[in-house]
């Protein structure tokens, strides 16, 4: 009876730490998404590099629209030449195409992934929510440079062009 008893205990102590664990993961992936920049997530800065590189990188910029979202969005310029190092400036474009104020929020990643961990944003709109009023259309900027760093790793040499890619979806309070 005591050793039933036991067991019991122990499948429940079991399941219990698997449902924490199942609750704690994705705040603990986003994290170490942020820090590491696995899986192409961007990092944030709050200055830029002293050291400008004479190394050139292709930036693409790419835009995609949740359905259920009511709005154009679209990158103004298709792409831009930086050197590592430089801090650049880009623009989104977003339109309201509905009749009501819509709020959206960005997500966003780069690609190749392994650039996740050279990206830096000292700016940008997809920090926070964005609220468009009907018809209204705004350009959004985004500030970034990409690290110097880049060049300290052999595996990252091949790379000469990386995509900035957004995704708007709908954003409710």
């Amino acid at each position: 009876m005591k050793k039933n008893l036991n067991v019991a205990l122990f499948c429940f102590a079991l399941f219990a730490a698997m449902l924490g664990l199942a609750y704690m993961f994705p705040p603990l992936y986003a994290l170490f998404c942020k820090v590491t920049g696995f899986d192409g997530t961007t990092q944030t800065a709050n200055f830029a590099p002293q050291k400008v590189l004479e190394r050139r990188m292709e930036v693409l910029f790419t835009a995609t629209t949740h359905p259920d979202l009511p709005w154009r969005f679209e990158p103004v310029q298709k792409s831009m030449t930086v050197r590592v190092g430089e801090t650049a400036l880009a623009f989104y474009r977003a339109k309201n195409i509905s009749k009501v104020p819509v709020k959206g929020m960005a997500v966003y990643n780069v690609s190749p992934n392994k650039m996740g961990g050279y990206f830096n944003k000292i700016h940008c709109f997809c920090f926070e929510e964005q609220m468009l009023q009907p018809g209204q259309e705004v350009d959004m900027p985004v500030t970034f440079f990409i690290d110097p760093a880049i060049d300290e790793e052999p595996l990252m040499n091949e790379v000469g062009q990386v995509a900035l890619n957004y995704i708007f979806q709908p954003f409710e309070d």
